[in-house]
């Protein structure tokens, strides 16, 4: 395996791509994006066990998207199992995938503990109201800076999982590619999320012709509108991982 530096407009030819790939298989995609969805918000209501096993299978669902977009792009219906890709293909990459979760966990939990020793008290603190005096919501910094945070946490677990499956990298080497990756491409990249910065406001231009303003018609058509969205997003990255990350054939035997 190799690192591949691409040209900056690579970027958008990965939005592109991604675009062509979800629309191959709309229904299909959509229903493995609200699937996603879904389990993230049942395990998320389950206090703690369920935040837990959320961070420890996020590599293995963003594995999946991946696995997804692959079969999409060779002609083949994008089936729930793709979710347990990284578990069926045999024990190392199955522990490969557990270690991942692991330092996800690890690294949420550092984290969190560092944001809240420096940010002391609720996130946001809502003050009743009092006579005169309308309610007030006050929001900690402390939400800024875990949505700053968001951006590192990708560039070290996007591509990570997609590594331990198709190239055998372990865990630790594989998060250091991941961002290795991102770095050495990091026009391409800049390209590829200004790309979609524009066509998600173009997107959200068209949901405002469509529902006229009307604030009802917006909220029906909005989660739709976001399940489509985010598949078009996951197939995309597949494909900046399949060109930023190419397979060495092995040695000629004499």
């Amino acid at each position: 395996m190799k690192l591949n530096i691409v040209p900056a407009r690579t970027g958008i030819q990965w939005v592109k791509l991604g675009v062509q790939a979800f629309f191959r298989q709309p229904l299909g995609l959509t229903g493995l994006v609200f699937m996603y969805g879904a389990v993230y918000a049942l395990l998320a209501a389950i206090p703690l066990v369920g935040v837990v096993a959320l961070a420890v299978l996020t590599p293995a669902a963003t594995l999946g998207m991946f696995v997804a977009t692959e079969r999409v792009s060779n002609g083949t219906f994008p089936m729930p199992s793709v979710f347990l890709a990284g578990f069926r293909s045999g024990s190392q990459c199955s522990r490969s995938m557990l270690i991942l979760g692991a330092i996800h966990v690890g690294v949420l939990v550092v984290l969190l503990g560092a944001l809240t020793l420096f940010f002391p008290g609720a996130p946001i603190e809502i003050t009743e109201a009092t006579g005169s005096t309308p309610a007030q919501v006050q929001v900690s910094p402390m939400l800024f800076v875990a949505s700053a945070l968001q951006l590192p946490l990708l560039v070290l677990f996007a591509f990570a999982p997609a590594l331990v499956y198709w190239h055998g990298v372990a865990p630790v080497k594989s998060l250091f590619f991941s961002a290795i990756a991102f770095w050495r491409n990091l026009r391409a990249f800049f390209v590829y999320a200004a790309a979609w910065v524009l066509l998600l406001s173009a997107l959200l231009l068209l949901l405002l012709l469509v529902s006229a303003g009307n604030r009802m018609v917006m909220v029906q058509f909005l989660a739709p509108f976001s399940l489509v969205f985010l598949g078009m997003l996951f197939t995309s990255l597949y494909f900046s991982f399949r060109d930023t990350f190419v397979a060495t054939p092995p040695p000629e035997t004499s």
